[in-house]
């Protein structure tokens, strides 16, 4: 079986390479995206198991590619999105849901909080 496919998008470089090493060691493939754009860009072109999006990038935020996500056809519309975020507050939790997260991680948190969510997430959505 393929392994799974995983778009990681966030602005830090630091960030992206320790989710990439502690995903890629699980066996999921992942492609990189430095900000919205890019984001945007690699789902219009290619299907993908899960998506991980920082919340505030250059570009377009987190929230502006779900939006798009969730609002376009696109080979990803359906696809689970966990957003990955400093902010906590309630309002920002209501305006993640609005545009079609799945799952809210808060800053800072462990890699390996992350990979249970992607593994529950990719479990759940495989059904």
């Amino acid at each position: 079986m393929a392994p799974y496919k995983i778009l990681l998008a966030d602005d830090e470089a630091t960030l992206r390479f320790l989710l990439t090493e502690t995903l890629a060691e699980e066996g999921y493939e992942l492609t990189e995206a430095e900000d919205g754009a890019q984001a945007l860009s690699y789902l219009q072109e290619q299907p993908f198991d899960l998506i991980i999006l920082d919340y505030m990038m250059p570009e377009r935020t987190g929230v502006e590619v779900c939006e798009w996500l969730r609002g376009h056809a696109n080979p990803n519309a359906d696809t689970p999105v966990i957003l990955l975020t400093a902010k906590a507050l309630d309002k920002d939790r209501e305006r993640a849901k609005a545009a079609g997260v799945t799952q809210y991680i808060v800053k800072p948190f462990s890699p390996l909080q992350l990979l249970d969510t992607v593994e529950e997430l990719i479990r759940r959505d495989a059904r």
